[in-house]
């Protein structure tokens, strides 16, 4: 389908629900079948009385030059030798009526009906036969007739000089075969049209069996089967919509696929921390001291602390992954939301007495989602700081280049083995190095960064910090989209 054509379909099926396609079909195809049969039923009516014209001009001319025949000159006059006989038959017809009229060299009326209208002065001579004849219409004691004007040349030893003869008939017959040829035509374009239609409606059932066929397939499978649909089943033009279909359900499997890991490990992480809690508060109810009691309830504070951040992080992996916070991107830069995280967590590291540093260079303008990436550079910066001994060094850096905008967190801490560099963006996997500092991690921080690079459209790669210790984290973002004449483009 050319885009010309699928724009046209598109405006045609606007704002209404498409109706049956098996309808659709044959009216596309019996309606214009029906103007082509009215039109060829017109074309082929105006034939046959063409056609029935000339047969019963013919005849006519034929009458005419019978009657000419009888036509001759004695004794210095035009006469007509019409025997009785032969003017009742030129009289009478069983399908119509005839009249005729022999006109003299002089003008005057030798035989026949003397009131027959007269020949017209601008009807041309028929080409049509060898004899100089007319053919016209005239109405005649109230009835139409058709008229053949023929010429005579009569002449003898006295005189010679051209006679006239006319013979009219009424257009009964013509009248008769007219309204014979237009039901034959009527008739046989209407079979025609029946068995056409007939066809037409077997062959786009035939042609539309196999989407039933792959309809009931669908219908039939499990409410859990999301395996392909076999594309043989149907024509080669429905094979890409078929390919789509299959496409969707293999997204859907992995959607599941994915949720049903999320539910996985979202249950077996949590259910470590409720059962602390569980126990904790049973402690507490038991204890009768109230010293002991309220370091039971701090220890329940410090643990309902630490579920609650998993349960945050869990939730916002959880968005990211099933497009939740797929909102579109602005236009901003990036470089104000590193700084408004930086002084957000800013305390931390002067607890820690740790040299927390922000170098920004040139206007950092990205496309993005202000609150994803202020979640991913808090998570950047609160992993460096949390993994970073006291008294190290952190650092922030900001810079627009040729290629993108650069944000990169260093760190002076244990940083990640090389061959653990992969596995860290894995949800609750986390590197030996960060298990031995701190037993309380949930593993999700990289991979919720990851998650947000990616729907930016932004590379992450993970190296050595300086002097080949700690961690170094480039995560590289594209430009934005540039409308025409430079500005910025607001998507």
């Amino acid at each position: 389908m050319t885009p010309l054509l699928t724009s046209l379909t598109r405006r045609l099926g606007a704002g209404k629900p498409l109706g049956s396609l098996r309808n659709e079909l044959l009216r596309w195809l019996l309606v214009p079948l029906v103007l082509l049969v009215a039109v060829n039923s017109l074309s082929a009516y105006n034939n046959g009385l063409d056609a029935a014209d000339v047969a019963y001009d013919r005849a006519l001319l034929a009458s005419t030059r019978a009657l000419a025949e009888r036509v001759s000159v004695k004794d210095g006059k035009v006469v007509a030798d019409v025997p009785y006989v032969a003017l009742d038959s030129y009289e009478t017809d069983t399908l119509g009526r005839i009249f005729y009229k022999v006109t003299g060299i002089r003008g005057e009326t030798v035989s026949g009906f003397g009131d027959l209208p007269p020949v017209p002065a601008n009807v041309p001579r028929s080409d049509a036969y060898p004899a100089l004849v007319r053919f016209y219409q005239a109405d005649y004691r109230g009835e139409p007739l058709r008229i053949a004007a023929l010429l005579q040349p009569v002449y003898d030893d006295s005189m010679r000089g051209i006679a006239l003869i006319q013979v009219g008939e009424t257009l009964d017959a013509r009248r008769g075969l007219s309204r014979k040829i237009l039901m034959d035509t009527l008739l046989r374009q209407g079979l025609l049209l029946l068995a056409v239609a007939t066809l037409v409606w077997f062959a786009v059932r035939l042609v539309l069996a196999p989407l039933m066929q792959l309809k009931g397939e669908v219908e039939r499978r499990d409410i859990h089967d999301l395996s392909d649909v076999d594309a043989a089943l149907v024509h080669r033009e429905v094979r890409p919509l078929v390919g789509a279909m299959n496409g969707t359900m293999s997204r859907m499997q992995g959607l599941i696929a994915s949720q049903r890991r999320f539910i996985a490990d979202a249950s077996h992480q949590l259910r470590t921390p409720l059962t602390v809690l569980k126990t904790q508060a049973q402690l507490a109810l038991r204890e009768n001291d109230v010293a002991a009691m309220r370091a039971i309830v701090g220890s329940i504070a410090v643990t309902t602390d630490a579920t609650v951040h998993l349960a945050n992080r869990l939730l916002t992996l959880a968005r990211i992954e099933h497009g939740g916070e797929a909102a579109a991107l602005q236009p901003l830069t990036l470089d104000t939301v590193v700084r408004q995280v930086a002084l957000e967590l800013a305390l931390p590291a002067v607890q820690k007495q740790l040299d927390l540093s922000l170098d920004v260079t040139g206007t950092a303008h990205i496309d993005g989602h202000p609150l994803l990436l202020h979640e991913m550079i808090s998570n950047l910066l609160d992993n460096a700081i949390r993994y970073t001994p006291p008294g190290g060094s952190v650092a922030l850096r900001v810079s627009a280049t040729a290629a993108g905008v650069l944000l990169q967190v260093e760190d002076s801490g244990d940083g990640i083995a090389s061959s653990e560099r992969d596995k860290v963006f894995r949800p609750f996997y986390r590197a030996q190095a960060s298990l031995a500092a701190h037993q309380d991690g949930s593993g999700l921080g990289l991979a919720i960064v990851r998650d947000i690079a990616v729907l930016h459209g932004a590379d992450i790669v993970l190296a050595d910090g300086a002097g080949g210790s700690g961690l170094l984290v480039s995560i590289c973002f594209p430009l934005p989209k540039v409308a025409s004449g430079g500005d910025v483009e607001r998507r």
